[in-house]
């Protein structure tokens, strides 16, 4: 049985691997004794490098292409075989293939969370996936620094440690960035573009080539996720109407609930006149609670008048806009003097509450200041 195997070793003189599986990286030909016979034909596919090796010692690589082993053919393998004037024995020697294409989709992601420390938000955990390609472009290299002696090495097999090496610069290149955690969703691609240039140095020491590098996303928390959702919407809405809103509401709320306020025999009159007088606090930029202003019946607008409507700047503040009764009212408390910048709709500039002339009527309820003693 032995010398059946050892004579149809021999006679094998065609030397080629068809991959069936697609992830293959390196496959070593199998043959009894690894003895192959002179001028034995090496069928080298497209997308495929061999690779002889002898006693561990890397030896010739044949490119895509039917080749003819012999010594003119095979110049490393013959200066360490020591053959001067040819052979015509069976020689020995491994042959690996070696898949030179470029294997797409190869997915990476965080296995822990990574520890970041943002400016606002703190201490915060994120996970980040994506998808990278990569192809062998120096096929000794690989054979040398990750293959050894495994007669077959798959995509599965070096996954984790290339994922190892991705998530490493990850770490470090979103340290180095020090963007804002909401913005990363925003430089995706700058992120993959800067790890995408310490891949390509990583993966050369193995012999291998990056040729794409993305990633997909980076996740947080969803408590901080939600708190970024909400401090992005008050960039877009108006706190003052947004708080009179919710006032309204409170106060509605407060009406209808029979153990509440309206119960007690205030009514939805007094609730009403409660928010009004809340928004006008939060419009002049007060922190303290303003004293409740007696209710006066005062006539509706004459039809066909035009009504005065100005914006008053209080402590540095814009408020309003106040129709005419609500300027008296300030003018009474004294908040609304004419030397107060105030502005409507119309006007370039802010101008001085005395030089309005639909304002004069103003300053006939209040007695002039006393002259100097």
């Amino acid at each position: 049985m032995n010398l059946f195997k050892k004579l149809a070793g021999e006679f094998i003189d065609i030397i080629e691997f068809l991959d069936p599986t697609q992830n293959t990286i390196v496959h070593r030909f199998e043959r009894y004794q690894n003895e192959i016979k002179n001028n034995a034909k090496l069928v080298v596919r497209e997308g495929q490098m061999a690779v002889f090796i002898n006693e561990g010692q890397l030896a010739d690589v044949f490119s895509p292409g039917t080749h003819t082993l012999n010594t003119q053919n095979l110049p490393i393998l013959a200066t360490l075989k020591g053959w001067k004037y040819g052979f015509n024995s069976p020689f020995k020697a491994e042959v690996y293939f070696v898949s030179t294409k470029t294997f797409i989709d190869q997915r990476w992601g965080t296995k822990n969370p990574i520890i970041l420390n943002d400016n606002r938000f703190g201490m915060i955990e994120v996970r980040s996936f994506g998808t990278y390609t990569f192809k062998i472009a120096d096929p000794g290299k690989f054979i040398k620094e990750i293959v050894g002696t495994s007669g077959t090495f798959t995509t599965d097999q070096i996954n984790d440690q290339l994922r190892s090496a991705i998530v490493t610069r990850f770490t470090d290149s979103i340290g180095e960035a020090n963007l804002p955690i909401e913005t990363y969703a925003a430089n995706l691609n700058e992120l993959s573009t800067a790890i995408f240039a310490y891949m390509k140095d990583d993966f050369e020491v193995y012999g291998m080539d990056v040729t794409k590098f993305l990633i997909e996303n980076v996740s947080m928390p969803e408590d901080i996720k939600k708190e970024i959702f909400e401090l992005s919407r008050l960039n877009h809405v108006d706190l003052n109407k947004l708080m009179q809103m919710k006032a309204a509401k409170a106060m509605e709320a407060a009406a209808n609930n029979p153990s509440g306020v309206a119960g007690a025999g205030v009514g939805m009159g007094a609730g009403f006149a409660m928010a009004n007088q809340f928004g006008q606090a939060m419009a002049q930029g007060q922190t303290t609670t303003q004293q409740q202003q007696p209710m006066t019946n005062t006539p509706p607008p004459i039809p066909g008048a035009i009504a005065v409507s100005y914006f008053v700047a209080l402590n540095g503040q814009q408020a309003g806009p106040f129709d005419l009764e609500g300027l008296k009212q300030m003018t009474t408390n004294g908040q609304l003097q004419r030397d107060t910048l105030v502005w409507k709709n119309g006007m370039a500039n802010w101008e001085k509450a005395g030089e309005q002339g639909d304002l004069t009527p103003l300053w006939a309820q209040t007695p002039p200041p006393l002259p100097n003693m």
